[in-house]
């Protein structure tokens, strides 16, 4: 847009607002008056980002000089450096706001999608949304930011897909005998391989040791740990391990209720491993069992199974371990990291003391930390939303919220 049209269309609003004023105005002339105003503030838009492109290398905070000679926030003016720096590599999108066919909005939403990528993958991101500059002068802000999320989601699908292909490739395994004559072995496998090995061996250490131990086991929280997997993966390799339920690898998808509406479900892996969506639909054809599950600030809304035992079991069910694992990823306890698959739910009102096994009265605990409440005086309670309050015996006390794992993953 060149001066002289900015020119008329500054001549039309200030005309447009006398009319107002004077109470003469029709709704088309007010409709007309606004659509100059947007029309000005795109172009103005583009001017602004040229000249703090221009000013960025000038200065040694630019954020700085933009907030005061705008009279903003910070914010504000890392906002507009973040704007100036998407449209200086989508010069189509440039045009267009600077011919007031997009808006600054248009851009803003592209420099969000980015966030988060390599810089390969936003310029990648970012080229595919220059191509949509046309798609983008006829949308709403709102439809183009769900063509440029959907892009992402196509973008990042197909780099997940190839670099699960390339760690199927890196896939290998060694044996050796160290200098202790302890024979070793190290293996490196793909995401998916890797759920599934570890997924049975979670069920191996749980079929095996739930109630006994070996002989020679550790004390030690973490060397037991250590202990119970070497010997489970020893029993899993003669065939020994023996099954309690079925061998199929299964997945929980957790739908966190208070997310935010453009928030998807979360897929939770026995691991923390990044499989690609579109290889789930492989895991469902080879048996893989995916499991729903419901949360909200702390409770579990909807989960399959038996979730209430009773006094009917002191041990807890696999439906109430998968329904916890929508809640916590770790052991309970703030600022331990041993992971959920190797924890103990607890009963918070002891079995010996008539507890009951019902989700309400169970908290995953690992070995350290099981052992503080049992032989240490450590006095846990739960509140509605699982609220969980330690009572230390010197008579200190700590509290926390919900539990959330991944936005309560």
């Amino acid at each position: 847009m060149d001066t002289a049209a900015v020119c008329d269309r500054v001549g039309r609003i200030g005309a447009t607002r006398a009319a107002v004023s004077a109470g003469t105005a029709a709704v088309v002339d007010v409709e007309g008056g606004l659509h100059d105003i947007r029309m000005i503030r795109s172009h103005l838009a583009r001017v602004e980002a040229e000249f703090v492109t221009a000013l960025a290398p000038a200065v040694s905070f630019p954020e700085s000089t933009i907030a005061d000679t705008s009279r903003g926030s910070l914010g504000d003016a890392t906002k507009t450096i973040d704007r100036a720096g998407t449209l200086a590599d989508a010069p189509a999108l440039a045009d267009a706001l600077d011919n007031a066919a997009i808006t600054a909005e248009h851009i803003d939403a592209l420099t969000r999608a980015t966030k988060g990528l390599d810089e390969q993958q936003r310029v990648e991101l970012i080229d595919i949304a220059d191509a949509l500059t046309d798609v983008a002068s006829h949308a709403t802000v709102e439809q183009f930011n769900r063509r440029l999320r959907n892009e992402r989601r196509r973008l990042l699908a197909a780099e997940g897909v190839a670099r699960l292909e390339q760690q199927r490739r890196n896939t290998s395994m060694r044996t050796w005998v160290d200098d202790d004559g302890m024979w070793n072995v190290r293996g490196r496998y793909d995401p998916v391989t890797g759920v599934e090995l570890a997924a049975a061996l979670d069920q191996a250490i749980e079929t095996l040791f739930a109630e006994t131990t070996p002989e020679h086991c550790p004390t030690d929280p973490m060397l037991k740990q250590s202990f119970l997997r070497a010997h489970a993966f020893a029993r899993l390799v003669e065939g020994t391990a023996g099954r309690r339920r079925s061998g199929r690898p299964e997945f929980v998808v957790v739908i966190d209720a208070d997310a935010d509406v453009e928030g998807e479900p979360t897929v939770d892996w026995s691991i923390p491993v990044e499989i690609p969506p579109s290889v789930l639909t492989e895991l469902l054809d080879d048996g893989v069992e995916p499991i729903g599950i419901v949360v909200r600030n702390g409770v579990v809304l909807h989960a399959p199974g038996v979730l209430d035992l009773g006094r009917q079991s002191r041990l807890a069910n696999r439906a109430q371990r998968r329904a916890l694992n929508a809640l916590y990823d770790s052991c309970a306890i703030p600022g331990c990291s041993t992971r959920y698959a190797t924890t103990k739910l607890h009963h918070i009102v002891w079995w010996r003391h008539g507890g009951r096994t019902d989700l309400s009265n169970l908290l995953p605990l690992c070995s350290h930390h099981h052992g503080k409440v049992h032989h240490d005086d450590w006095q846990i309670t739960l509140g509605p939303s699982r609220e969980l309050t330690v009572r230390f015996p010197d008579g200190s006390v700590q509290t926390t919220g919900p539990p959330r794992r991944r936005a309560a993953a």
